[in-house]
């Protein structure tokens, strides 16, 4: 198998406003857009995000087709994930889970888009600080 491209896609109720926040908050750029859809992309991300809307009449499976996106992160991994956090707490963002640091080096932090959609970044540390060893 060869693979030549990957996606996220996301139902979510209004795909405009987690579209908008992609691009306002991480700077993502839209790549194609439609009634119903938007696919957005970075030239540093391997994979697009796509977002439908809840009930597209041609979403497959059809009995899925109004589940929306809960309990789903959309992960990025970052080089400096204290200067990320200073970045959007200072331009205002909520963030659902402040700065932490896992025992196994996952130093990560999480806010919401419009749709409750949780988008994570992460920044891998190669030794976890003393406080989270003890």
């Amino acid at each position: 198998m060869k693979v030549t491209g990957s996606a996220v896609s996301l139902t979510v109720a209004e795909p405009e406003a987690s579209a908008r926040f992609l691009e306002q908050t991480f700077g993502f750029e839209r790549e194609m857009a439609a009634d119903g859809f938007v696919s957005l992309t970075r030239p540093d991300v391997c994979f697009n995000v796509v977002y439908l809307r809840a009930g597209l009449p041609t979403f497959r499976p059809r009995d899925r087709a109004a589940r929306t996106a809960d309990g789903v992160l959309v992960v990025l991994v970052v080089d400096d994930i204290d200067a990320e956090y200073g970045r959007l707490t200072a331009a205002g963002g909520e963030v659902l889970t402040p700065i932490q640091t896992e025992d196994w080096g996952e130093r990560y932090f999480q806010v919401a888009d419009p749709n409750g959609v949780i988008v994570q970044l992460v920044q891998w540390i190669t030794t976890a600080p003393a406080s989270v060893r003890a």
